[in-house]
């Protein structure tokens, strides 16, 4: 499999898979009209990753907003990121917000509560 490269947008954050290091980074906020249509590839990224390496896999989000189905988007991928770890893989995420900036705070924190693999929030 090869990098992942999202161009970034007003609505939509960048996204760049780095397959060799086993790194899925996301910056940007996140409201576009159709949240699974733009985030497909990057799901099938995660997908496949998790299907083909045997390495870890971390999600590095410096996320700024995100509308209700670009949530739903990242909950499926967790959830699959979940059922990889309980199996044994390797996962984590590290969610840096602005320290301004409560309300994404108290959203990883939500989703935080949904993962037992190591998922970190990150004050800057």
């Amino acid at each position: 499999m090869n990098d992942l490269l999202i161009e970034g947008s007003v609505s939509s954050p960048t996204v760049r898979g780095e397959w060799e290091n086993g790194i899925l980074y996301m910056e940007g906020d996140s409201y576009p009209e159709n949240s699974y249509e733009l985030y497909s590839s990057m799901v099938a990224w995660v997908a496949c990753y998790l299907k083909e390496s045997s390495e870890p896999l971390t999600l590095e989000l410096t996320l700024l907003y995100l509308n209700t189905s670009s949530i739903k988007v990242m909950m499926d991928m967790f959830d699959e990121m979940e059922e990889c770890f309980q199996e044994g893989r390797q996962v984590a995420v590290n969610w840096y917000f602005d320290a301004e900036n409560e309300r994404v705070a108290e959203l990883a924190e939500e989703f935080k509560e949904d993962c037992t693999f190591p998922f970190k929030i990150i004050g800057k």
